[in-house]
Parts: structure tokens; sequence; C-alpha cells
């Protein structure tokens, strides 16, 4: 999509359809023709939240779209106002949207309006052989081609950085929809490496099996032993200009395809395991983003790509594996796999000079049990990046919560026979957990651990409906500029 920004008014644009906001107890913007306000008068529109309108004045459509009260109107409801008009201006086979920044909000609300829009846009489209069933075979758009923003101010940056970060994302959501036998490992390492080939400044390294034990990451290489693919490490590295602040370590999970292993999942929905690699998706995006806008940053993100299948080759429940740190691991369960491939990777971002490290995984079903999607799970070893964390999630509408770390927990994820166990059979707290057991492996280097596994897929948001929701990338974005102002 095609994305500027204009300080003129809409009706002066070339766009078929102007997209208006209004609030509680206020009337349309002075400049809108008299049409929208009689719309309000006769009911047929109304100013509550994401109520929807439609009308013809000026030689264009109108969408007047309901704000609700202005006192609680924030970005993330500019992104869901955004995507409710655009579906609509969809249906009306609009081609190029012009939508009046509401009120005073200036850049923040520009930028949310063109996120919500081009993220409500996004199709999966790639495998399929023809029309969609339903398509009534006439010329009309399945996407909007132009989006343009319209208010005071100089908005042209903030535009254009919304456009960049959106596409980012909805490229990640094409790495999650793509098939276990599409997107196998290898095929992750190669479109890392072609990213590294495109964008100044950016470095990607992939390595795989043999190298992988070269590492003596013994906890990755188990997992990957159960499937004839090649299994793929991958380090990209960003060294921004001017950048002073500490190198940023972010660490994605990225089990292209995830059986459970020999402790097999039941069938039903398995297909959606093809979304494990998700927080490896939003890590190779984020970065690729983050050197595209040249921010100041220094940083070191590790991948860790693989499939969990069962096969003759497999690691079995009660094998003992050795990590790259040298602490000894009881896999008591096969299925506890995302956390063997972060605890290596943890321990690469680190020995790589990582200086503050962020994980995203889809690590526990415990997660949604606790959270839903609404949120994913944060848990942190230190208080600073944690705030950090949390407020690059408020800004960006990726919320988290919280969840404790106690030393109690720690005793939960000793091992019997080895220095730790991957699944303790006590199953208390299991996203918890999960990060007890991950901690082990950072060395007292501040860390934060995001179990997104609600937030991954089918996050059932206005602009982020059923299939992949690249949750992640905005947040590590954000959390990046943090670091560079």
């Amino acid at each position: 999509m095609n994305v500027s920004a204009i300080t003129d008014p809409a009706t002066s644009s070339d766009a078929d359809t102007i997209g208006v906001g209004v609030f509680e107890g206020e009337q349309p913007p002075a400049d809108s023709p008299p049409e929208l306000g009689a719309l309000l008068a006769s009911g047929e529109a109304r100013r509550s939240f994401k109520k929807l309108a439609l009308t013809h004045a000026a030689g264009k459509r109108w969408l007047l779209v309901g704000l609700g009260a202005r006192k609680d109107f924030t970005p993330e409801r500019a992104r869901v106002a955004a995507a409710v008009v655009g579906e609509r201006a969809r249906e009306i086979s609009t081609r190029t949207l012009c939508w009046v920044v509401p009120g005073d909000g200036g850049a923040p609300l520009a930028a949310a309006l063109v996120e919500g829009t081009l993220l409500g846009d996004y199709r999966f489209e790639q495998h399929k052989s023809g029309p969609a069933e339903g398509d009534d075979g006439e010329d009309a758009p399945k996407n909007i081609e132009r989006l343009i923003v319209s208010g005071p101010g100089s908005l042209e940056a903030a535009v254009a950085d919304a456009a960049m970060l959106a596409e980012a994302v909805n490229r990640a959501r094409d790495l999650q929809n793509r098939p276990g036998n599409d997107l196998t490992p290898t095929a992750l390492g190669e479109y890392a490496s072609a990213l590294g080939g495109q964008i100044d400044g950016l470095s990607v390294e992939v390595e795989g099996r043999e190298r992988i034990l070269e590492r003596g990451m013994g906890a990755f290489a188990a997992v990957a032993q159960g499937s004839h693919e090649e299994p793929a490490l991958i380090t990209m590295r960003y060294d921004g200009a001017g950048a002073s602040g500490p190198t940023l370590g972010l660490i994605g999970k990225a089990v292209t395809f995830d059986s459970g292993g020999i402790s097999l999942k039941p069938g039903a929905k398995m297909a959606e395991m093809k979304f494990d690699m998700s927080g490896g998706a939003a890590v190779i995006e984020a970065v690729a983003a983050i050197a595209r806008m040249q921010l100041p940053v220094k940083l070191v993100a590790v991948v860790g790509a693989t499939e969990n299948l069962p096969s003759g080759h497999s690691v079995k429940p009660g094998d003992i594996v050795t990590a790259a740190n040298g602490k000894t691991i009881e896999v008591n369960n096969t299925d506890a796999e995302g956390r063997l491939v972060l605890a290596d990777c943890l321990c690469h971002a680190r020995a790589e000079g990582a200086e503050r490290m962020i994980d995203l995984a889809t690590l526990t079903g415990a997660v949604i049990v606790a959270l839903g999607s609404t949120y994913s799970g944060l848990m942190s070893n230190d208080e600073e990046l944690a705030e950090r964390v949390v407020a690059a999630g408020e800004r960006t509408g990726e919320i988290v919560w919280r969840l404790p770390l106690h030393e109690e927990y720690d005793q939960l994820v000793k091992g019997k026979y080895g220095d730790l166990d991957n699944a303790p059979e006590a199953r208390k707290a299991g996203t918890i957990v999960g990060a007890a057991f991950l901690s082990n492996f950072v060395d007292g280097v501040p860390w934060a651990h995001l179990d997104i596994a609600g937030s991954a897929w089918d996050l059932d948001r206005a602009y982020v409906g059923k299939g992949a929701s690249g949750y992640g990338v905005r947040l590590l974005v954000e959390l990046a500029k943090s670091y560079s102002s």
C-alpha cells in the first residue's frame, strides 16, 4: 500500500473515500460536508466507538466512525477505528482512502491510523490457486491501494515510520502463516540471510547442525535430532551509527513445526503448531525494521530454528542433555522443547555481547489460561528492563502483564538426575516455571522473557483477527527506540 501525508483538507486529495471520526458530544470537523451532520442528526450515524455510517458528498464517499469519548481515545483505539473503516472501505471497492486525523492528536494518532489500516488490510493468499470462494469475478480491489493521512503539522516522518513498521509486522505474519513444509528451518535461515544482503548495516550468519554441536549447544541439538530437516542457528547483528546504549539481545524461538516429539501432541489443532516459530519471526522482522529505520542502537539477535518431530533419532523422555553453559537437563517431556532451544540461544546471545536480553516464545499453554489473548506474559530479573518492556507494550498496543519470579520457583525446575528438569511433574505455575528454567542461562544479564503463546495468532482484535498476528515486532522496535534517545 502506498502511504503519504498531506496538510491540505481531505477534500482536496484524489481519494475516492474519506474516513472521518467524531467524538461523543462533538460535531464532525468544520470543513466536513453538511451531509455528515445530517447523518448524525438522523441517528443513522452515532458517536459511540466503532459505529459506522456511509454517505456521499462532494463527489466522494464518506465513512463516518464514532470515536467515543475524547478522553478515552488512545492510539490503540485509533488502530481499531482505522481497521473498522478499512474493512468497510474494501467492501465498497475503495482504491484510495484518506483519513482525517481526529482532534489534535498529531503524529501518534496519525501513525496509529496508518498501522490500523495496513494491519487490517493484510491478506495471506500465497498458496491460493485461484480466486477465493465467493469472489464475484468483478474488478473489485482486494486491498486498498493508497492511504492518505490529512492533518495539521508535519506528519510525513511519523506516517512513513508507521507504514514501514506495519509492513514489517505483515512480513512476520507471512512467515508465521507459511506451512511447515514451506517454511522449514533452512528456508527461515535463507530468508534472514537475504535480509542481510538487502539492508545496510545488517549482517546475518546462519549455522547448521554440525556447527550447533560444535558450539556445545546440546539442548538445541537434542530438539533438532528427531527431524531430517537441518536446524538453523540464525545470528543477526546491527550496530547503528551514534549508538551509545547497551547492546540489546533479541532472542526468538522458531520451532517451524512442533508435533511434541515423542511426547506427541493431540491431533486436534496440531496444524496450528506451524505458528510455534512466531517468536523467531517477530525477532527477525523487528531487527530488519530497526536497521531500515537506522536507529542508533546496537543489537545482536539470535533465532533458534528447528522442527520437533518423533522418529528413531528423537530425544526421549528421561534423556539428559548438556546446554552450552554446561548445565545438564533432564528432558522429561519432549513437548517442552522451546525452553531447550532458548536455553542455548540465550547462552549464545550472551557470548555475543548482549547486555540486555529479551526473548520471545510461544512457550506455554498455561499463559493462555492465565491471560487469554489480551496480554502476553512478562517475567524478568531486572526492574528497569521490565518497566521499559511494559511501557513499550502500552505505547504499541502489544500489552504485557508481569508475572513474578521467586526463588521458590527455582526449586521446581531442579532435576533429580541432572541439574534441571525441563517439565516438572508438579504442574504448578507453568508459565512462571518456564521462565524460571530459562533464568539459569542468562548469567546475571538483565533479561526479560515474553511468553506470547496467547498473542501470536488468533488475536481477534479489529486490526488483527484470525491467523498470524505478528505480535512482538512493534513492541521490540519501540523498546529499541527507548534506548536510542
